[in-house]
């Protein structure tokens, strides 16, 4: 574990470092499926767009949780005066290593997603279609994106690792982890790892499926099902609290992915607004057939 990489004078939070690489990777995947696709759009702006989107409002999400603790936070990192500026900014960006929700990422990042299938209007679509779209598009590049991403949450030691283990994979947590382990020394389970594991299946899953003409929004709910079991079932050996019905916030959150997956996918097949790629025009816009 390695919260930081020391170059002299400069320290790189890893956490940071492992969230570029997931945006780098998400922008390939998403480049090679808008190739694929004959989509006219910059997979670059879009995943740009997301990130910053989606960690907005993952830090949003995971600070409303306990306002009460973001209020003394925020007295806290103003203790020390505008006379002192650069002690606030200071505490100001420490308080932003930490602390960020995958549910509020995910809502967050699918609005953005909208807004931007709305304005590039792949394939020629418009309206709610472009949106719809650009999300079956994204599904693919979210899922690899969001398991790289969790290995930054490892190697920062920022609280999604696991429960302690006498496993032999399991992995020691420094001292100088954003939220260090109790009792100090021991092993926990690399939940992180189990998360990329189960996000390489799941773009995998969502790759091979894109290969065939699907039902407009149909990929969007097969990953919101994917991504929601798999992070329902690695609560269970996380440190996270049980607060609903022996559940954490995150199952909770993790059902209500599955619950609106399934209601997608029925809402997908029910329409039938279906691509062929048989039919794309040479500059890369596909028929939708259906009403």
């Amino acid at each position: 574990m390695y919260p930081y990489i020391h170059l002299g004078s400069i320290s790189l939070g890893t956490f940071g470092l492992l969230l570029w690489v997931a945006a780098v990777v998400a922008t390939m995947v998403l480049h090679r499926n808008f190739v694929r696709n004959r989509v006219d759009a910059d997979a670059l702006s879009v995943v740009a767009l997301v990130l910053i989107t989606g960690v907005m409002g993952a830090k949003v999400w995971h600070e409303l949780q306990d306002v009460p603790g973001l209020l003394a936070d925020m007295r806290q990192i103003a203790m020390p005066g505008w006379a002192h500026a650069g002690e606030v900014v200071m505490g100001f960006l420490t308080w932003l290593r930490a602390g960020y929700a995958w549910f509020g990422g995910l809502l967050a990042g699918i609005a953005m997603l909208m807004w931007q299938g709305r304005e590039t209007r792949p394939n020629g679509l418009t309206g709610w279609r472009g949106a719809g779209r650009m999300l079956d598009l994204a599904a693919p590049a979210a899922a690899i994106g969001y398991g790289v991403g969790r290995i930054g949450c490892l190697t920062s030691g920022d609280g999604d690792y696991g429960k302690i283990t006498t496993l032999p994979w399991g992995v020691h947590m420094r001292p100088d982890a954003l939220v260090p382990v109790y009792p100090p020394g021991a092993m926990v389970q690399p939940t992180p790892v189990y998360e990329l594991l189960f996000a390489g299946l799941v773009f995998w899953v969502l790759w091979k499926l894109g290969e065939r003409a699907r039902p407009l929004g149909w990929l969007t709910g097969v990953y919101l099902v994917l991504s929601g079991t798999g992070r329902f079932m690695v609560e269970f050996v996380r440190i996270n609290p049980r607060l609903y019905f022996g559940m954490s916030n995150a199952q909770v959150a993790a059902l209500a992915s599955v619950v609106v997956g399934v209601g997608v996918i029925a809402w997908a097949r029910a329409r039938r607004i279906e691509w062929s790629p048989e039919s794309s025009a040479v500059h890369g816009t596909k028929i939708a057939r259906g009403a």
